[in-house]
């Protein structure tokens, strides 16, 4: 209403001319508004539920990674783009992206210190083999490198295994000294600084890292027993262009071998140690693809909008049963060709995106973000520095227990972590087309679940780029031969769909990009 009274004086005051711009500049609005919501409503529960049954039957066998499943599921995705007319996004016109993996067994072995014998598995636990031998060692407390503080003034730790602890440093009132207050930084979380940390001592050249984490070792341990129990093995992204760099989990017994008043001397110095790393293992090579096609852009065709899903799945367990993985991640998979499906038809109809939007399905992702690592670290399509944006849709199609009754929701991970434009966009769209309840429970710095690292945006967000993650979380079926296209809430997986959908349309259109603050 009161725009119309706006434009009824307008017209009244203003001459012919600016009546005609006025005019004009709503009615073109209105017509783009009006174009938007065509394109975005071609994206169906119909053609969704088409995709998904076929996508996460029985015939893909759980799309485990490497494995013949993944295998149908490539191809698949190959020729739903090939149909749409969407071209490969490498520039050799492959859709598939090779990402070489290789299962590296549980190590056999030992450390030893000054002499003394340390088995693997006990006191200090790896994943991957390490031969070599040194008469000293860095340590670096905390081994923290930022603005405000650093542990690495005049500590050379070229050549170097570098000894480090959690935790950060206090004052001498209780404070800590990063912050300057009682609440922790981002230091003391070990999920995202653990990363930080290794990263920081292999950019100064150290070959590797004994890491001591007293409050974390035993989960560690859990998970190097479970490996052991199954003989399944870690996968990982070979990086034959990186230096061999070693990781090694520590408990207190053999920290304090290497520096006996570790937990109180925050002082980094020089270790006349003798340390000699001795563990072997075997490695089976995997091959396994990511799946990539792109729409360039009208205007700015070198600045990329990524949308990415993971197009693996758990495989068959050992009883033989099929885990079709419905919703994780086949409601994302075929959310991903839907908007792929209307961004193209508005490009055949005169309204392409004005930013190139790359449509990336990973592999790996049930192994470790192993396909997203790959694209990331090793080897992007297009240039993460031009990359404005992440979109990353991870289960999307059904409701979670917690929220029955409440069905017209969607978790929001990471939104306002890189960009607060990005958020206020988010919440802005949302509002004009959807008015969906964002949830941001999951969003939480302190969420036990992790979920903001447990997907493959992190593996952009790592890289300063923008993201957003949709997910419906976790219900009885995941995980499990039970998580089937049956059980899909297919009309909220086509509004969230759509939601993403105009979020990526803003993001690709608008003027400027967005601002990471």
């Amino acid at each position: 209403m009161k725009k119309t009274l706006f434009l009824l004086v307008a017209t009244a005051m203003a001459c012919n001319s600016s009546q005609k711009t006025v005019t004009d500049g709503a009615t073109e609005e209105a017509s783009s508004v009006a174009s938007e919501i065509s394109f975005a409503e071609t994206i169906t529960e119909a053609e969704l539920k088409e995709h998904l049954y076929i996508y996460a039957s029985d015939e893909f066998e759980g799309r485990e990674t490497g494995q013949p499943g993944q295998k149908k599921a490539i191809a698949y995705l190959k020729a739903a783009y090939e149909k749409l007319g969407i071209p490969a996004a490498k520039k050799d016109g492959n859709y598939f992206q090779e990402v070489p993996l290789e299962i590296s067994k549980l190590p056999i072995g030992k450390l030893s210190v000054d002499g003394t014998d340390f088995a693997v598995g006990e006191h200090v636990l790896t994943f991957s083999a390490a031969n070599i031998s040194t008469d000293d060692i860095v340590y670096a407390a905390y081994g923290i490198d930022d603005e405000t503080y650093s542990n690495y003034n005049d500590l050379n730790v070229e050549g170097k295994i570098v000894l480090m602890k959690s935790g950060e440093p206090k004052n001498a009132d209780g404070t800590y000294v990063i912050t300057g207050t009682t609440e922790t930084s981002n230091w003391s979380n070990m999920s995202e600084s653990l990363t930080k940390r290794v990263q920081i001592a292999m950019d100064k050249g150290a070959i590797g890292v004994l890491y001591y984490d007293a409050g974390n070792f035993s989960r560690f341990k859990r998970r190097f027993e479970s490996m052991k129990t199954n003989n399944s093995g870690r996968m990982e992204v070979v990086d034959n262009s990186a230096p061999e760099f070693y990781n090694l989990f520590i408990d207190q017994t053999l920290a304090k071998s290497f520096f006996p008043t570790i937990d109180t001397d925050d002082e980094p110095q020089i270790l006349s140690k003798k340390l000699q790393l001795a563990f072997e293992s075997s490695n089976d090579k995997i091959s396994s693809e990511n799946v990539a096609a792109i729409l360039k852009g009208t205007e700015k065709p070198n600045e990329y909008l990524v949308i990415s899903s993971h197009l693996d799945h758990i495989g068959i367990t050992g009883d033989g049963e099929i885990n079709n993985g419905a919703d994780d991640d086949g409601s994302g998979t075929v959310a991903l060709l839907e908007i792929a499906e209307a961004f193209k038809k508005a490009a055949d109809a005169g309204n392409g995106p004005k930013r190139s939007i790359v449509f990336l399905h990973v592999t790996g992702e049930e192994k470790g973000l192993l396909g997203s690592q790959y694209y990331t670290d090793v080897d992007p399509i297009v240039p993460l520095a031009n990359t404005v944006a992440n979109l990353n849709i991870d289960m999307i199609g059904r409701i979670d227990p917690e929220r029955e009754g409440d069905r017209n929701y969607i978790y929001l991970i990471g939104s306002d972590k890189l960009s607060l434009e990005l958020h206020n966009l988010s919440e802005e769209v949302n509002k004009k087309f959807m008015n969906i309840e964002l949830d941001y429970t999951y969003n939480d710095e302190n969420d036990p679940n992790r979920f903001y690292y447990r997907s493959d945006h992190y593996n952009f967000a790592k890289n300063n780029i923008p993201i957003i993650f949709y997910f419906n979380g976790t219900h009885a079926d995941y995980h499990k031969p039970s998580d089937t296209p049956d059980k899909i809430n297919y009309d909220l997986l086509e509004n969230r769909s759509r939601l993403v959908f105009y979020t990526a349309w803003e993001i690709a259109n608008r003027e400027n990009k967005l601002k990471v603050d």
